[in-house]
């Protein structure tokens, strides 16, 4: 079963220029955009495998995993990315989570991340108290992962942050409106899967039971027109 975790950021950023933040497009990722449907996802990106299905009630959440092709020589061949974690709530791309190689940021201090980010997405807003930990929908994350910079507007949040388990950096980029409403149906999902925990028990046993009690009496006729004493 699936952890959740609540969004909870309790932390003053500190905007360097909101005027600049405000005029970057902070819904898209390369060629994805945030609200893109999952089959548009998957087609863009050659995804051939099937959606992993994080919650079916009371909305459906799910996740497509995608590795870029990685370059056979020396940086900076290949992609900076090493994965890409795209997360839908009933179908709708509300998440991006990017996590980049080791060997593509080496060296690379949270400045230089802040600023190649930048570049994309405007000047970024830097946390006034120690990084923040992460605390996500799904098990992407642990929560020593921490928050290095952030981007946002009315409609769409960007975090830098880097991971507990490697010293390299990750991005994510989510909607406001639809992260709200998948972790809100996260929530419901895991109260209503406890709920239900022991009538699926008594089911799968009882299903078991079936199928053993079947076994047996295929297996009566046959060894019964077979058996001598």
């Amino acid at each position: 079963m699936m952890r959740v975790r609540i969004v909870a950021m309790s932390i003053a950023w500190l905007a360097i220029s909101p005027s600049v933040i405000s005029a970057q497009d902070l819904s898209t990722y390369r060629d994805f955009q945030l609200g893109m449907s999952l089959a548009a996802v998957a087609r863009q990106a050659g995804i051939t495998s099937e959606a992993r299905v994080l919650h079916q009630r009371p909305e459906l959440i799910q996740e497509l995993m995608w590795q870029p092709p990685r370059g056979l020589g020396p940086p900076p061949s290949g992609d900076s990315a090493r994965k890409l974690l795209f997360s839908f709530y009933n179908g709708e791309l509300f998440r991006i989570v990017i996590n980049y190689d080791w060997d593509k940021t080496e060296g690379l201090t949270v400045e230089d991340m802040v600023e190649a980010v930048s570049a994309t997405y405007g000047q970024a807003m830097l946390p006034t108290l120690p990084a923040t930990p992460i605390l996500a929908l799904s098990k992407v994350y642990v929560d020593s992962d921490r928050i290095m910079a952030h981007w946002e507007d009315a409609q769409s949040s960007v975090d830098l942050f880097q991971p507990a388990y490697a010293p390299t950096f990750g991005l994510i980029v989510f909607s406001k409106r639809l992260d709200a409403l998948a972790q809100s149906a996260s929530v419901e999902a895991v109260r209503l899967d406890a709920q239900d925990a022991p009538k699926r028990a008594i089911d799968r046993k009882q299903k078991q039971e079936d199928e053993d009690h079947a076994r047996q009496q295929k297996a009566r006729l046959v060894n019964k027109a077979i058996f001598r004493p």
